[in-house]
């Protein structure tokens, strides 16, 4: 963004404030999205732009949802700025141009969820030119959706010269740091509850990394495949082969896996449930595994002491329930106080979890893009990404 002049020209810039929100109430449960984009903003109004602000709110499948409106986006962020935000009812048409037009140098125009009009996730093009259409130059500041191919994201910056906001050059330094020049030891921790949508992802680090350690409903398709009794506990048995081909990889290659040596076990799959810790060799029958215990965080700290870089991708537990958060919070606290390394946390439900501690500036980034933290952790090419200009 610094490479182009700004001012006094209309900036169409893609922002991600796709943020969580009380429906019932419109109010916004975690503004850090928002937050994100401001030193952005900031640049651009002190160089004299015009700011045109796109954006999406949850899914509305094509279709105007009152309930997934901006508008509520758009007065915190006039709290934030400290400065009126004007809105737009629309994201294209008439009224839209002409209050496009009205902008002086300075202003910034909240326009309303591109997601109601179902050409945005098709990527149409003529709903890309619309978008276009209010813009002098393109301004991509919203990682999280980089992996997308929308008309908002990719489309538009095929048709006006588009570069990365600082958010986005941010996210792209410190996991392009994780993928290609990670000061070494080098160690990633994936959880969550599928493995089947991580799979990809750890395949990409074995060839990167020298420990990787499991944890989450994930570990426990890799715990059966090494004959352990998981009970009840969520696995997917397709993947028990793959499982065992990633143990048996890791080995070839020198990478150090760990898996949980102890969790924590419920009756049922409810915050009250009654719990308790015991090895993965004695889960009981009838209970499922809800998150690691104590001595796995502590085999978990000891290997992580020494490591340079460290990506943390996923909860180790079911961590939207209290009860089940213990695994995680003692991993960020431990995480967090490697002072002399590279700490990424990778977005989405984990960047939630040291949010929900205060914890995040603690790290050395945390990322605002679950899916595309993955997808740029595996490798892939994020379509948002690749059609900015290059220097």
């Amino acid at each position: 963004m610094r490479d182009i002049d700004v001012s006094g020209k209309r900036v169409l810039m893609r922002v991600d404030y796709n943020v969580p929100m009380d429906v019932a109430s419109g109010r916004i449960l975690d503004d850090k999205r928002i937050r994100a984009t401001l030193p952005t903003l900031d640049y651009l109004r002190l160089e004299g732009a015009r700011v045109v602000l796109l954006s999406h709110l949850g899914r509305p499948k094509g279709k105007r949802d009152p309930s997934l409106s901006l508008a509520p986006v758009a007065a915190r962020l006039a709290e934030l700025m400290g400065e009126p935000v004007q809105t737009a009812d629309d994201c294209i048409g008439t009224v839209v141009q002409d209050a496009v037009a009205a902008l002086t140098d300075g202003d910034v125009l909240l326009l309303e969820n591109v997601r109601f009009h179902p050409e945005e996730e098709a990527n149409e093009e003529e709903f890309a030119k619309a978008l276009a259409s209010l813009g002098d130059v393109f301004v991509n500041d919203a990682f999280g959706v980089a992996h997308r191919a929308s008309a908002s994201t990719e489309g538009v910056a095929h048709l006006r010269p588009a570069v990365a906001g600082f958010l986005m050059e941010s996210e792209i330094n410190f996991l392009s740091r994780a993928v290609e020049e990670p000061e070494r030891p080098y160690a990633a921790i994936i959880g969550g509850a599928k493995v089947s949508s991580k799979m990809a992802v750890i395949e990409a680090l074995l060839e990167r990394v020298d420990k990787l350690m499991l944890g989450g409903g994930m570990a426990n398709t890799f715990l059966k495949a090494e004959g352990f009794d998981v009970a009840e506990s969520l696995v997917e048995d397709d993947y028990m082969a793959e499982a065992k081909r990633i143990e048996e990889k890791a080995s070839e290659r020198g990478v150090k896996l760990l898996l949980p040596a102890d969790v924590v076990v419920a009756e049922r799959f409810e915050a009250d449930s009654p719990a308790r810790r015991v090895s993965v060799k004695d889960v009981p029958a009838g209970w499922r595994i809800m998150d690691v215990g104590e001595t796995t965080i502590d085999v978990y700290a000891h290997a992580l002491a020494e490591c340079k870089t460290v990506v943390w991708n996923g909860p180790m537990g079911v961590a939207e329930m209290p009860s089940f958060a213990h695994g995680s919070h003692r991993l960020a606290g431990v995480i967090a106080k490697l002072e002399e390394a590279t700490t990424i946390i990778g977005g989405g439900e984990t960047a939630a979890v040291v949010e929900s501690l205060g914890m995040a500036e603690e790290f050395s980034h945390v990322s605002t893009g679950g899916g595309a933290s993955l997808e740029f952790l595996e490798g892939r090419e994020l379509p948002g990404v690749a059609a900015l200009q290059d220097r």
